[in-house]
């Protein structure tokens, strides 16, 4: 494996909870520690990306969020990454492909919350995302109806497993996907950021 890439074994369970983490706040702590729960993981990588195509603005620099993020989030079983940028893929789809190949016999979950369910059907290949690995979805506050009858809730209804069921997601091979109730945080970067809370050092701030 190459230099400062997570260590993973063949047979682990590993989520991946991809964002700009713009900034890193505990209601990310809080739906990785719900994830390795109740899909019975052994893991949950946070891949802090280099930027994000679907957001006009740049981030703050990506070593100023890998910081903020290991303060929000000391749990061992976390890992902060940066594998975007070390594999050179800009795209969710080519992410997860590339991981798969560097891991081979993980059985890793693409994480995401009820929001991301909502837009995936906007990100590049997004069909692809479904088809590669199991998608464990997490509700957030007010979307519960918009989520379930999203298009790609709607395109893999037949694929999805109940949420009684969550803890079979890892071993259930693609295109399996769960949707999972939980105890909500209401805590967004995108209010932290507004409220002049998360002040990047690379922003001059």
């Amino acid at each position: 494996m190459s230099q400062n890439f997570p260590i993973a074994r063949p047979g682990m369970r590993i989520g991946l909870l991809g964002g700009s983490f713009d900034p890193a706040h505990a209601g990310h702590a809080h739906i990785s520690r719900i994830a390795l729960r109740r899909f019975a993981l052994d893991e949950v990588w946070w891949l802090v990306s280099p930027g994000n195509p679907l957001k006009p603005q740049g981030p703050a620099a990506l070593a100023d969020r890998m910081a903020r993020a290991r303060e929000v989030m000391p749990d061992p079983r976390v890992k902060i990454t940066d594998l975007e940028q070390r594999l050179g893929t800009h795209f969710t789809a080519d992410t997860l492909n590339a991981l798969q190949s560097h891991y081979r016999g993980v059985n890793f979950v693409w994480l995401m919350g009820a929001d991301n369910l909502i837009q995936i059907d906007r990100w590049d290949h997004w069909r692809d995302i479904f088809q590669r690995m199991p998608v464990g979805v997490l509700a957030r506050p007010g979307l519960l109806m918009r989520a379930r009858y999203s298009k790609a809730a709607r395109v893999f209804a037949n694929a999805k497993l109940p949420g009684w069921r969550s803890r079979e997601l890892a071993g259930s091979g693609a295109p399996q996907w769960c949707f999972i109730n939980m105890p909500m945080s209401a805590e967004s970067s995108t209010r932290i950021r507004a409220a002049g809370e998360w002040k990047s050092p690379a922003r001059g701030a």
